[in-house]
């Protein structure tokens, strides 16, 4: 798989941002990572090229942020997605 272009840590806000909306593939991968058992190194190597042993902070806090930024978008992002589809 090719890495993504990412940030460290993806927006934190109530409406779905042009990062989400580009980063939509990832969400899937790292929730379905997560729910598969999938140790948090393999996905920061996998998922986002991060070497967990040179950089575990980061990779942690990567990992970590896109999964919460993940499961807020199954909680209420789609919501948004769906409006959106209406709309046009």
């Amino acid at each position: 798989m090719t890495q993504v272009d990412f940030l460290d840590e993806p927006p934190e806000c109530a409406m779905l941002t042009d990062y989400d909306r580009s980063h939509m593939k990832l969400y899937l991968r790292i929730l379905d990572a997560t729910r598969d058992g999938a140790d948090w190194r393999e996905i920061a190597d996998v998922l986002f090229g991060l070497n967990a042993d040179e950089e575990p902070e980061r990779a942690r806090r990567v990992i970590n942020s896109h999964l919460a930024r993940a499961r807020w978008m199954t909680t209420h992002g789609y919501r948004l997605l769906v409006r959106e589809g209406q709309q046009h």
